[in-house]
């Protein structure tokens, strides 16, 4: 329908309402362009709808991936969560569903091998024995969901752990050893079909230029519709790009990957050692390190059959060129013309440069003057401002020529004489590529002229997809600002009280104030009196002693008993002596 109503030819205005026989005529006109299958600009609208529907960038195709997976395995965690058993066996129930939840939330085996099972459930028991049970149903539903994607994590990090000793995970595919494989055969399928693209659209780019210098020739190749064919092999090779980019991406992502699961389990493996128990603390966290990266494999493996089925998928859009062109008759087409590949056309023009004192108020940039020169969003995907408008050519810009600045946005040119001629009235060829991109719908998007049909663009997640791909970031640069702390001063309140009880003492106090008189009175002998001040010692410690302290001593005494022992005569005589000296002698 846009395709139709944009086309100047059919005479549509998107500014008035239109009547039931402009109507009639719309339809008429759509359905015979849908069943025009000779005309490649259907295939390419084709191929620009399916991409828009079916390309999302890294990170919205993983957050769309675990989605899904969180949508499928709903009903199991609702089932564990909302369960309140009361007997054993009900107890045993939820805790086979947990091993399901386990199971399906790694995607490492098939649940119905019963090896599989069992292996899950010893590890699953390792850390979360069934006597737990009662402490796991106190939970609360959100403490539920995280303890399950844990032991999710958990059990996943064992399993690979014991794979890797080879004490279980024979169910376990080897990812790293598949997208070693998978990411070169990606990037040679993708090689293969940007090749031919690069070998029709010179072919295609010399048979129109061939046409615009011969009238006879163009009256011979009118009715072939090669534009539209050109037109068709761009936009397939940039899909084509984007897709590679995205491989290239996914190689050096899976690269650090490995290396990161490599030392990951290496660790482990020092941690664990032959040790029959380790603290929870020290491998817990290592388990879950190693389930994270793991998924990061299958995010990776996902991707990849996404950009190997787009691949293939963009195929079909392009057979149309086989048709209208068979090798024949391109062959005998292209007799007496120069074929010139990209890279042959802008090695030409790499010496040539527009010279910037020819123009007075035109900015140019060039890559040895400029920071970030390859960052600068050039407009029309990069392709030459100038073609376009003048002879209906997608030719590829040459940045080493200049890149002229109009308005905030940046045009490249295939030849300095078509920069030249641009920068002479740059708003006249803008329209004129406007006009060229309303005869031919599919340019819209092949060049990203979004931003000039904005009045056209649906709302919807589609084109904010396809936005997102199609237009690059602004060129950004690093800066820094600083800022005063209060540009404002202050206006803090000191009097201010939140609390209610200090404002009832205050107004008590103010309450009591108003009955009180202040009176001065002034007598004649203060009358004019100067301040008077004196100075004084103060006093100073000062300690004395009153007492003295004595001391005497007694003299020990001495007593001496004689005749202790007995003698001859059957009676003891005892004598008692004491030698004690007196008191006075000591």
């Amino acid at each position: 329908v846009k395709a139709v109503v944009l086309d100047p030819k059919n005479d549509f205005s998107v500014d008035r309402i239109l009547t039931k026989h402009d109507v009639q005529n719309l339809i008429k006109l759509c359905v015979a362009r849908l069943l025009d299958t000779t005309n490649p600009s259907l295939d390419t609208i084709k191929m620009q709808v399916y991409f828009d529907m079916n390309y999302a960038n890294r990170a919205e195709f993983k957050n769309e991936q675990h989605r899904i997976l969180e949508g499928r395995l709903a009903p199991v965690v609702r089932e564990i969560t909302d369960s309140r058993p009361r007997v054993k066996e009900e107890m045993e129930s939820v805790y086979r569903a947990i091993i399901s939840y386990v199971l399906l939330r790694s995607g490492l085996g098939s649940p119905t091998d019963i090896e599989v099972v069992r292996e899950v459930t010893a590890a699953l028991q390792s850390v979360f024995p069934q006597t737990e049970m009662a402490a796991f149903i106190s939970l609360s539903k959100k403490n539920k969901e995280q303890q399950l994607e844990t032991f999710s994590k958990l059990v996943t990090g064992i399993r690979l752990f014991n794979k890797d000793r080879r004490k279980g995970g024979s169910s376990i595919d080897d990812l790293p050893a598949i997208l070693n494989e998978a990411i070169p055969s990606a990037t040679r399928a993708l090689d293969e079909a940007l090749s031919t693209c690069h070998a029709l659209a010179p072919c295609y780019t010399a048979l129109l230029e061939s046409m615009s210098e011969d009238r006879h020739r163009h009256m011979q190749l009118s009715s072939l519709k090669l534009k539209e064919a050109l037109f068709n092999v761009r936009q397939h090779e940039a899909f084509l790009c984007i897709l590679l980019s995205e491989v290239i991406t996914s190689a050096r992502e899976v690269e650090v990957t490995n290396k990161q699961f490599a030392a990951t389990m290496e660790q482990l493996k020092n941690t664990v050692q032959n040790k029959v128990s380790v603290g929870t603390t020290e491998v817990f966290p290592l388990f879950i390190a190693l389930s994270d990266l793991w998924t990061s494999f299958q995010d990776e493996i996902l991707l990849l059959s996404l950009i190997t089925n787009m691949t293939n998928n963009l195929q079909q859009f392009s057979k149309i060129q086989s048709q209208l062109f068979p090798e024949e008759l391109l062959t005998s087409l292209l007799e007496g013309v120069t074929v010139k590949s990209d890279e042959e056309r802008i090695r030409e023009t790499m010496e040539t440069r527009v010279n910037v004192s020819d123009f007075k108020n035109r900015e140019w940039f060039f890559p040895e003057t400029t920071t970030n020169f390859d960052k600068l969003l050039i407009q029309y995907h990069g392709f030459c401002a100038h073609a376009i408008s003048e002879k209906g050519l997608i030719l590829p810009g040459n940045p080493a020529i200049g890149i002229l600045k109009h308005r905030e946005r940046y045009y490249a040119f295939s030849s300095k004489e078509a920069a030249y001629a641009f920068a002479q009235n740059p708003d006249k060829f803008i329209q004129l590529n406007t006009e060229k991109a309303r005869e031919h719908t599919e340019l819209i998007q092949l060049l990203e002229l979004h931003h000039q049909f904005e009045y056209l663009a649906p709302s919807g997640t589609q084109v904010r997809k396809g936005h997102e791909y199609l237009m690059k970031p602004i060129t950004k640069y690093d800066s820094s600002t600083q800022t005063d702390t209060h540009i404002l001063p202050p206006t803090i309140v000191t009097s201010y009280e939140w609390n209610e009880w200090e404002l009832r003492r205050k107004a008590i106090k103010l309450a009591n104030l108003r009955r009180k008189l202040t009176r001065a009175m002034q007598t004649d002998l203060s009358h004019m009196r100067r301040e008077n001040c004196t100075q004084v010692y103060l006093p100073k410690d000062v300690g004395t002693q009153t007492k003295r302290e004595n001391s005497s001593n007694v003299p020990r005494p001495h007593v001496f008993l004689e005749g202790l022992r007995g003698g001859s005569s059957p009676t003891t005589h005892m004598v008692e002596v004491d030698l004690t000296r007196a008191v006075d002698e000591t």
